[in-house]
């Protein structure tokens, strides 16, 4: 069912491995019916599960996948879906369909979903812990007939101890001085960085603040890209590129 932003980015940022929030226009819950809300859960049940349909950081990804269709009215993201580990294990399988059904019924046409296959590992004062093994994507491959576009661009990533990415916009901001880079700034002192001083160039403050507390730097080789087309005349919505055979392993 669809279930309020507050409460699926709540959820969310508990239980996802990137602890983050991207721009969402539909919030969809798995809830158990047998057990009561959690506090600022949606009624209905235990809140077990979201999957956020939204908008990329680059529109272009959405009008690449579906040429044909209107970027964000007609065709969105797959951003984030989460389940805790006490849902079955066909659970993702079936909460896929189910919220791309219910984004069908919202005049969306198509979905874009990524997979990131490198593990992330969490710092903590016990020793690192794996919060995310890495994935093909086999849910959209093999279980919802998503095609397979290949591997998106290779990159440089900056992974925090928290086993959150810096993306450069965020780093950006602080570099040059932008509004939003007292949130970043924040993000990284509660790490352990030094507040940065007044006057203090910010270029020199964000790579001292990076190596004092651990961040590392990782070549990616991308993320693997799934399209598919859903809802009413989904057979006549034309998918752009190439189709290419989904991994397997």
């Amino acid at each position: 069912m669809r279930i309020p932003e507050a409460a699926a980015k709540s959820f969310t940022v508990t239980h996802h491995y990137s602890a983050s929030w991207p721009v969402v226009r539909f919030a969809y819950g798995i809830q158990r019916r047998d057990q009561e809300p959690g506090p600022g859960e949606p009624d209905g049940g235990r809140l077990v599960g979201v999957l956020a349909f939204g908008v990329p950081m680059n529109i272009a990804v959405l009008h690449n996948a579906f040429p044909g269709l209107t970027p964000v009215r007609e065709a969105l993201e797959l951003s984030r879906m989460v389940l805790r580990d006490s849902v079955a294990s066909n659970g993702e399988s079936w909460a896929c369909a189910a919220a791309m059904a219910l984004a069908a019924a919202e005049g969306i046409r198509g979905i874009v979903a990524h997979a990131d296959p490198v593990p992330r590992t969490r710092m903590t004062p016990g020793g690192p812990v794996q919060v995310s093994p890495g994935h093909i994507g086999h849910v959209y491959g093999a279980g919802q007939g998503f095609a397979y576009l290949g591997l998106t661009r290779a990159r440089r990533q900056i992974v925090l101890p928290d086993a959150t990415v810096l993306t450069d916009r965020a780093a950006g901001k602080v570099r040059r001085d932008e509004v939003g880079r007292a949130s970043v700034q924040r993000r990284l002192t509660g790490l352990g960085a030094a507040p940065r001083q007044e006057g203090e160039d910010g270029a020199r403050w964000l790579a001292a603040a990076l190596e004092a507390i651990g961040a590392t730097t990782v070549a990616h080789g991308g993320c693997h890209r799934y399209a598919r087309a859903i809802g009413p005349g989904r057979t006549r919505v034309r998918l752009g590129g190439t189709a290419y055979p989904a991994p397997r392993a």
